[in-house]
């Protein structure tokens, strides 16, 4: 038996690292001393009758705050700049995310949990929808990129959505042979059946009430007493819409997919976008106003 040494590092599995665990969770381990620190500091500043914004440790926490909520929210701009290596768009992804999180008590601690109808409560609301949404955002895309990939196998929408046209015309050729009955029933599943799913409804409960789906069950319903001479063509256009169903069913989660991940960026980002003015207001009426 010939001696196999050490395996080489080429041979060795390559594990794949996500962005929450970039280079051992280097920024989550950054937030929570930061975190930590705040509230040591918070807690022990000798401020009476107790710290709020206005105190030395208030305009520290503010102005930490601040500048993370600017930095925070350049990342769309960071995507188009950042290169491979040390300053990698993952690196910064994942101290968006663990950074974004040690904010939220950074900020609560500089309101010294005093809250109004003001702008400065404004700007601390529009703050947690941010960080709360950003919460919903990791989780989209650290989960929902992967069971994309899984659910389309290996095909974009577009060759989704033409291979259900394949098999539409496939449907009216081999329906020919069969019944006008059947032939309309085929022709209305075609022209009733919609792809795109609701946003929020069951894509089992589209399904059940799908035009295809009917036609399926009527189609296998029909074929053990069918005529001998359409017994094959029914057999036929059963399979095509079988396959078709299956198609539908991977086409419909797909684009539900692909919308949440849109819906949630056209939440982050306006308010991202309110929070920045939001934020500028409550400096100016700080330094100037008061």
């Amino acid at each position: 038996m010939a001696f196999k040494g050490h395996m080489r590092s080429a041979d060795l599995p390559i594990q794949h690292e996500g962005f929450l665990e970039h280079k051992r969770f280097r920024w989550a381990n950054v937030a929570i001393l930061l975190a930590v620190v705040s509230i040591i500091a918070y807690f022990a500043a000798d401020v009476e009758p107790r710290p709020n914004g206005g105190t030395w440790i208030g305009y520290v926490l503010g102005t930490v705050s601040a500048l993370l909520i600017v930095w925070l929210s350049m990342l769309g701009l960071r995507k188009r700049a950042v290169k491979p290596g040390r300053w990698s768009l993952k690196g910064w992804t994942s101290a968006h995310v663990y950074l974004g999180a040690a904010l939220l008590v950074l900020a609560t601690l500089h309101t010294g949990f005093q809250f109004g109808l003001n702008v400065h409560t404004l700007a601390y609301a529009l703050m947690v929808v941010v960080i709360v949404s950003g919460f919903f955002g990791v989780y989209y895309y650290a989960v929902i990129p992967s069971r994309m990939s899984d659910n389309r196998g290996q095909r974009s929408q577009a060759e989704l959505l033409e291979a259900l046209h394949a098999l539409d015309r496939q449907l009216r050729e081999s329906a020919q042979p069969l019944d006008q009955v059947y032939v309309r029933e085929i022709k209305r599943s075609i022209r009733r059946t919609k792809i795109r799913p609701p946003l929020f409804g069951s894509i089992a409960s589209l399904k059940r009430r799908c035009p295809t789906e009917r036609a399926l069950k009527r189609m296998q319903k029909a074929e053990p007493n069918a005529p001998d001479d359409m017994r094959d063509a029914i057999k036929d256009v059963t399979a095509i819409l079988q396959r078709k169903s299956a198609l539908l069913q991977r086409t419909r989660q797909h684009i539900r997919y692909k919308t949440l991940l849109r819906l949630w960026l056209h939440i982050h980002v306006p308010v991202t976008l309110a929070l920045l003015i939001a934020l500028a207001a409550h400096i100016i009426s700080v330094f100037f106003y008061w």
